[in-house]
């Protein structure tokens, strides 16, 4: 008798429900070390300024300036986050907060009171972000070149509101916000939005539709597409957000600066960028970390106190955040290689 014949097996190409879960767990411990290691350079850092000048930078107050200077850029740098992990980029973002912060501090402006700064502020900044978002998903343009001419647009209209001169907030609720009377269990305001901004984001990021199509679109834009994404929208949005952290950011300015200037938000770009990519979020897309990020800032300002507190030139801490992003390009690459 002829033994029955068992049909012929397919590979489907997919991978076995079981390895799955191990590819998660993987990519998760990954992310794990990656934040440990920006933990450990932090905690690193923080013994630096200890060490070196233990009275200043252990002080309550210095602590307090640390993480309100953060602050400012930190809200920037979560929306970067955004744009980078869809495989865009923002090179706006300084001159948009400059712009955003001299628009609601014109004496027009001011006669509004704090509801009218608050809201010219965040109206600025989206609607920056609107024409930066409709020129690069449906205008067909590079972001590096639509960005970049919003950079220079917005400095030039800064300039012009301001005509170079200082606009200092004479409106009392705004500038109240920056007094130590208004810490909250000594925790200055600034701090708590910025806070609120990152736990928004993470969660956005993490847990939402729009967070896995930002992921989706820059790790591969065209089979997001094909799998029903509408890539051009979700870009749009995407630096509508930015344009709406950049806005939130100039009102935090206003308040710890208490004026607007056209020379606000100087090579925030930069620093957006560099805190983004050493906290680990792919500058080719298809990766982001909003804890990354944030962390990447902190890593940034505690670097630029410890200098300012020894009396270091400027070059030297320039010098150093170069090589910090080298590096993290650099392990970044390495990563990729061996995933």
């Amino acid at each position: 008798m002829t033994q029955p014949v068992s049909p012929p097996r397919y590979d489907s190409g997919k991978a076995p429900a079981t390895a799955r879960p191990q590819a998660w767990r993987t990519l998760a411990a990954r992310a794990d070390v990656r934040t440990l290691s920006l933990l450990g350079v932090l905690a690193v850092l923080i013994v630096i300024g200890g060490v070196t000048k233990p009275d200043e930078f252990l002080d309550t107050r210095n602590l307090q300036l640390v993480l309100t200077q953060a602050s400012v850029i930190g809200v920037v740098t979560v929306g970067m986050t955004f744009v980078i992990t869809s495989g865009g980029i923002d090179l706006s973002v300084g001159a948009i907060v400059a712009l955003a912060s001299v628009w609601a501090t014109t004496v027009a402006t001011q006669e509004y009171g704090f509801a009218g700064i608050l809201f010219t502020a965040l109206a600025v900044g989206v609607g920056c972000g609107l024409v930066n978002g409709v020129l690069v998903a449906y205008g067909g343009m590079v972001p590096f070149i639509a960005t970049l001419a919003m950079l220079a647009s917005a400095r030039g209209l800064a300039l012009q509101i301001t005509d170079g001169r200082t606009q200092i907030v004479s409106v009392d609720s705004v500038l109240s916000l920056g007094e130590r009377d208004a810490y909250v269990l000594g925790i200055p305001p600034l701090v708590l939005v910025f806070a609120v901004v990152t736990v928004i984001g993470w969660l956005v990021l993490n847990r939402t539709t729009f967070g896995r199509r930002t992921v989706a679109v820059g790790g591969n834009a065209e089979a997001a597409r094909l799998a029903g994404i509408d890539v051009r929208r979700q870009r749009l949005y995407l630096y509508l957000l930015s344009g709406l952290c950049c806005g939130i950011a100039a009102f935090l300015l206003i308040i710890l600066a208490g004026s607007g200037q056209n020379t606000n938000g100087n090579l925030y770009e930069l620093d957006a960028i560099a805190a983004a990519i050493i906290g680990g979020t792919l500058l080719s897309g298809g990766r982001g970390t909003i804890t990354g990020s944030v962390l990447g800032v902190l890593i940034f300002t505690t670097i630029t106190d410890i200098f300012a507190l020894n009396n270091l030139q400027s070059d030297v801490q320039q010098i150093a955040k170069g090589a910090i992003i080298v590096a993290a390009v650099l392990v970044q690459r390495r990563t990729a290689s061996t995933t």
